[in-house]
């Protein structure tokens, strides 16, 4: 005798496996005796069989798996064309083009273009059959790939992917980035070197805007010695503000020197 609960657990694992399941893996899904669940599994063939039932339990490549019978194909066929009658959403089409321009491409770099999880969306279209699994990618984590398929192929009436229209920036953002570099917002000032001073920063404090001190050394080398002007800038007095000269013999006055009295 087959318990109920057996029953119920052989039933909810066949309905959500999308793969034959041998009866190795229900026996260690299910933590039950072998013998236990081959007298389930016939249980539950003899009551899905019964009148009323849309579903039938057939041995297939080595396993059991659940299935809709044959007599109830129209309305599944009518269900399938209403979700293709329906329109994509904005989100869907955008992660389309994403797929079908950059295969195969994983979930993480989907959200990374995009900005937003993609996980329902990524959901639906595979439900569509608009995308599908391709592979993994070689990293950590294993990330799945997905492209696109033949039925994508067919929704928008391409032969191949190289019919494909070429990418180009839309017209709009094209212009907004124009503008951007045109009024100096977006483009990055460049990055100084180690060491360099800040070309915006301006002459360090104590230095005369304008002249760097190569130009002040150039500068007080092409003067004459007795030049006025020369030494008063030396000096760091203008030429109406200089002391009187002094006689033959009084210390000279020179640039950071105490003036004797």
């Amino acid at each position: 005798m087959v318990s109920l609960e057996l029953l119920a657990q052989l039933e909810a694992v066949l309905f959500a496996s999308d793969a034959p399941l041998p009866l190795e893996r229900l026996v260690e899904a299910l933590e039950g005796d072998p013998e236990a669940v081959r007298l389930g599994l016939e249980a539950l063939r003899a009551a899905v069989e019964a009148p009323g039932r849309g579903l039938l339990l057939v041995e297939v490549a080595g396993g059991y798996r659940l299935v809709t019978r044959p007599e109830v194909a129209p309305a599944l066929l009518r269900l399938q064309r209403l979700r293709l009658r329906s329109r994509l959403s904005r989100a869907a089409v955008e992660t389309l083009a994403i797929v079908a321009y950059r295969q195969p491409v994983s979930r993480p770099e989907i959200e990374q273009l995009r900005g937003v999880s993609v996980d329902h969306v990524i959901t639906a279209l595979l439900e569509r059959r608009l995308v599908r699994v391709v592979g993994r990618r070689a990293v950590p984590g294993r990330p799945l790939l997905y492209g696109t398929t033949r039925e994508f192929l067919e929704h928008f009436g391409l032969r191949d992917l190289g019919d494909l229209p070429p990418f180009e920036v839309p017209a709009e953002a094209a212009a907004a980035m124009a503008a951007a570099l045109g009024s100096g917002g977006v483009e990055p000032a460049p990055l100084a070197e180690a060491g360099s001073p800040d070309p915006e920063a301006g002459p360090p404090e104590g230095e005369p805007e304008g002249e760097s001190e190569g130009e002040m050394a150039v500068t007080a080398a092409g003067e004459g010695p007795g030049d006025p002007a020369s030494e008063a800038s030396a000096a760091g007095t203008a030429p109406g503000d200089r002391e009187p000269e002094r006689s033959t013999g009084d210390p000279v006055d020179r640039p950071g020197a105490p003036t004797l009295a």
